[in-house]
């Protein structure tokens, strides 16, 4: 707690070595390492810019070097004598944070073998149980027994952030002085623009270096994947269309990509592009609709990742392995954008997530903020007129952290409340509700400007697709959080208890998903919408859906919001043909619902399902529209002649929520809609 509120308690004093996230919010920072305690409490990516006094740095040697000697005179006895007991219970108790941060990591170090190579030269990691090693002494004993770790501690500095910073402007320099053909490069960039700055699969200046070199972060597969895994958002475009006749109209690279697979998987000894590639095709199933080859591709790449140690923080544990700057980087990257997968395929299949982080789990840092002052520019989008989107700073390495706090964020979502083994209990769910929406509010409040969308003041401009996603998904996981409270039921009494602020937040949130939807469609079209964009409308359409069924007075404000995601998702399914298993979710409700009160194109929907018939294309279905003069463009081109008009924000009354006692008293008695709830595939 802070030291105001307790009177004696002295104020601890304000490191000369402070990371940046305390020194942005102006408060104390003691400089722990390698997360100081603030960040550690937000789960914030703590950095550390500049280089620590010397005063600082003697004073944590010596320390240590206390440390060392009172273990090394005391290593032959089972228990701590109580000189020792008291040195490390002062430890615990605070006295020297840096201290005991160094002692944990001498703990962890002490039982913890690190990264090895096999004997074909593959790194690796494996267990004290393992064939392939057997256990050692001090596997036995008490860690504090063993002495220090020979595991050697290099904390990231300067100097490295400005080698790789340097390598991938080089690389990028490199990369467009190259001549990629068409229509590779087309597709390249579609990726780059639309994939990478959300999920960040591949690290750019490694894979464009090592495709000329063909280097180890470079492969024919994946290549391929890259390929097939963007023809989707390029396919509209006619010249690119016409220059994928060739290669039977983009089949051929998912084709080379499995065949290459395949031989790699017999090989064995898989590489990070083997992982990477599996991400891609298991996203490209996910759109599709097939959740058997996504949930297995998504496996056997996590499994990948845990047996080449890629969840093992390269750097502090390095063991036998020496790892390059540019090495460490990779696997750092590759390890949260596989945890941040893992969530949302989990998400999208209601099931349990596999990868979870740890003491030993890779830092949410990223040295290389090279692509942080990228400008962005809708790739394939095109404008009449001589109208033109304004290149913006692409902010994608600020992004990426942020969503991966996010996904921290949504782990303990699913585990505490969403868990499909097991009945989570009345307490967890309440611990997980009180302590992860204070998550997402401290979430909210620490986001910078540049990465934050207000519903309720729209820019002009939509800012790049991988902002507009991680505000999409940040207001999906409040309704998430929210959406059980709302059949919430007292476990012994059996009465329930709903909260009219679950409610409002539940309403606000997918009110807010679409607002920004609106926006990014009228920037962009409809034709680059990710799938976690889907899934943020299809989770707004549950909260529209219930409000339909639990107003008796059949209010038309939440029936047009309601026929505006069942439109949006009608348009975007063509990219993400998974879509339709979500919308024949949703229509199929209507049927319980009063078709007096609907409008002619929900009950043209309506009738549609009944005669189980649902059209896959475009044609025939009306765009959606918010005011009287405004529409979406097609695809990746514009028919209106602004398409940066403001949107009427008004339409969405974000501020004009009324509840009324009878809407309250019906969303009591309603029963949770399982078929939205369970899975989104």
């Amino acid at each position: 707690m802070s030291s105001s509120a307790n009177g004696g308690v002295k104020a601890a004093k304000k490191s000369a070595f402070s990371c940046e996230p305390c020194r942005r919010r102006k408060v104390k920072c003691r400089g722990e390492h390698p997360t100081c305690n603030r960040c550690l409490a937000r789960s914030e990516a703590c950095v550390y810019k500049l280089g620590p006094t010397l005063y600082y740095t003697q004073k944590l040697e010596g320390r240590i070097a206390e440390l060392e000697a009172a273990l090394r005179h005391h290593g032959g006895q089972t228990s701590l004598s109580p000189d020792v007991a008291g040195h490390v219970q002062s430890i615990a108790s605070g006295e020297s944070s840096s201290a005991k941060q160094a002692l944990q990591r001498q703990v962890i170090g002490a039982s913890f073998e690190g990264l090895k190579f096999d004997k074909e030269g593959s790194i690796t990691f494996h267990g004290p149980t393992s064939f392939f090693q057997l256990p050692a002494h001090n596997s036995f004993e008490s860690p504090l027994a063993r002495g220090p770790s020979s595991t050697v501690t290099i904390e990231d500095g300067p100097d490295k952030r400005e080698r790789l910073v340097a390598n991938a402007w080089q690389q990028r320099l490199l990369e467009t002085l190259a001549e990629t053909p068409q229509p590779f490069q087309h597709l390249l960039q579609s990726h780059w623009c639309w994939i990478q700055p959300l999920f960040n699969f591949v690290y750019r200046p490694a894979f464009t270096r090592d495709m000329e070199v063909l280097g180890p972060y470079y492969s024919h597969m994946l290549l391929n994947a890259m390929l097939s895994h963007s023809i989707r958002w390029c396919k509209a475009d006619p010249e690119i269309r016409e220059k994928l006749i060739p290669f039977d109209d983009g089949a051929l690279f998912e084709r080379q990509a499995h065949a290459l697979l395949q031989e790699d998987l017999l090989r064995g000894h898989s590489k990070i592009p083997t992982v990477q590639t599996l991400l891609l095709l298991s996203a490209q199933e996910s759109g599709r609709g097939n959740r058997t080859q996504a949930w297995l591709y998504s496996g056997m790449a996590f499994r990948l990742v845990e047996d080449m140690g890629i969840n093992i923080d390269g750097q502090k544990y390095a063991g036998s392995v020496q790892l390059s700057d540019e090495d460490i980087e990779i696997r750092r990257r590759l390890f949260w954008s596989c945890y941040f997968y893992d969530k949302m395929i989990s998400l999208y299949l209601g099931r349990s997530p596999s990868i979870q982080h740890s003491q030993v789990s890779p830092p949410q840092i990223m040295l290389d903020d090279s692509a942080e002052n990228d400008l962005w520019i809708p790739h394939g989008v095109s404008y009449p007129n001589g109208i033109t989107y304004p290149p913006t700073q692409a902010h994608s390495i600020s992004c990426f952290v942020r969503v991966c706090q996010l996904s921290v964020i949504l782990n303990q979502i699913l585990i505490h409340i969403y868990d499909p083994y097991h009945q989570n209990t009345e307490v967890e769910m309440e611990s997980c509700l009180e302590r992860e929406g204070h998550a997402l509010a401290i979430f909210w409040d620490d986001l910078p400007v540049f990465l934050k969308i207000d519903p309720a003041e729209l820019p002009q401009y939509c800012p790049p697709s991988h902002i507009v996603t991680l505000n999409c998904l940040y207001h999906t996981f409040k309704v998430l959080l929210y959406r059980p409270m709302l059949f919430h039921q007292a476990s012994r009494t059996g009465s329930r208890r709903l909260n009219a602020d679950h409610l409002l937040v539940c309403i606000t949130s997918a009110t807010s998903i679409i607002a920004i939807f609106d926006l990014f469609c009228r920037s962009f079209g409809d034709g680059h919408c990710v799938l976690a964009v889907s899934y943020s409308i299809y989770t707004a359409a549950s909260i529209f859906l219930l409000q339909v069924q639990a107003d008796p007075s059949h209010d038309q404000q939440s029936i047009w919001r309601l026929e505006f995601c069942i439109r949006g998702l009608e348009r975007i399914k063509v990219s993400n043909p998974v879509i339709a298993s979500a919308l024949s979710l949703i229509i199929g409700k209507l049927s319980n619902i009063d078709p007096a009160i609907l409008t002619d194109y929900l009950r043209q929907q309506l009738h549609v399902a009944e005669s189980d018939h649902i059209p896959a294309t475009r044609s025939g279905i009306p765009r959606p529209t918010i005011t009287s003069d405004a529409s979406y463009p097609e695809v990746d081109n514009f028919s209106q002649s602004d398409p940066f008009q403001i949107p009427s924000i008004d339409d969405f009354n974000l501020d004009q929520f009324q509840i009324s006692p009878e809407m309250f008293e019906t969303y009591a008695a309603l029963e949770p809609i399982s078929s939205i709830d369970e899975s989104f595939l």
